[in-house]
């Protein structure tokens, strides 16, 4: 393998898995949205 196809390789390699790293720090960062309680505030009848 010659110079310039193991940098694209392991250039092209860093950038994926800066995507990968950087989405998946995005999930688990973010903040749930609230939803409701299915249970309780679907009734039609108050307990």
């Amino acid at each position: 393998m010659n110079t310039s196809a193991l940098i694209m390789m392991i250039s092209v390699n860093v950038i994926v898995i800066s995507v990968c790293a950087y989405f998946f720090i995005k999930v688990l960062t973010s903040k749930p949205k609230p939803e409701p309680d299915s249970y309780s505030e679907n009734d039609d009848v108050p307990r």
